[in-house]
């Protein structure tokens, strides 16, 4: 049998990706036809999730048997995860940010041999970058966190103080902008 997937994102209602896949092929296989048909760098982590209707994990299958409960992606056959129509998934490719796509069977039709499976039957809209950086979730994260220049003015007053008494000041040289180096006093 042949699967039928429609994939979208929540950052850019136009990406609309559909897929074919034999009912023998894995998560892996998604994976990697993810990954070729959005150029995405192979060597960034990413995962599938079984989800409910809502959207909810539940289900995790990682790249690598990771050991502790997850199922690896490899080993997780279409036919044996796929149990009924409008079964949602969930892939999460960018886990710094929580960004995912979002998988949902969508029926089956029986195998035309003219066609080499796994392939992508329709490709509208731009996929959404892998990476971000200062995305919405890790910019929670730093919203507490305040950098202004005051703050540089007071640590400088607070070494001045602690090195230097004021009359101790008097006493460094001057430094001039002389491009050769040499104070005036001292040509004289």
């Amino acid at each position: 049998m042949v699967y039928k997937f429609i994939v979208l994102s929540d950052e850019d209602e136009s990406f609309i990706r559909e897929f074919e896949f034999l009912d023998t092929h894995t998560l892996l296989d998604f994976h990697n036809m993810l990954q070729d048909e959005l150029e995405f760098d192979k060597s960034q982590l990413a995962s599938f999730f079984m989800t409910t209707d809502n959207w909810e994990k539940e289900e995790e299958f990682t790249l690598f048997d990771m050991g502790s409960g997850s199922a690896s992606m490899e080993t997780a056959v279409l036919e044996d995860i796929i149990l009924r129509k409008n079964q949602k998934l969930l892939y999460v490719f960018d886990f710094f940010n929580e960004r995912g796509l979002f998988i949902e069977y969508i029926g089956e039709t029986k195998e035309d041999n003219s066609k080499e499976l796994p392939i992508c039957t329709t490709s509208k809209g731009n996929p959404p970058k892998q990476v971000v950086f200062g995305g919405k979730s890790s910019s929670k994260l730093y919203n507490n966190i305040v950098v202004s220049d005051d703050d540089d003015d007071e640590e400088e007053d607070l070494v001045d103080d602690f090195f230097l008494n004021d009359d101790d000041e008097d006493l460094l040289p001057d430094f001039d902008d002389n491009t050769d180096g040499i104070n005036e006093e001292e040509e004289e």
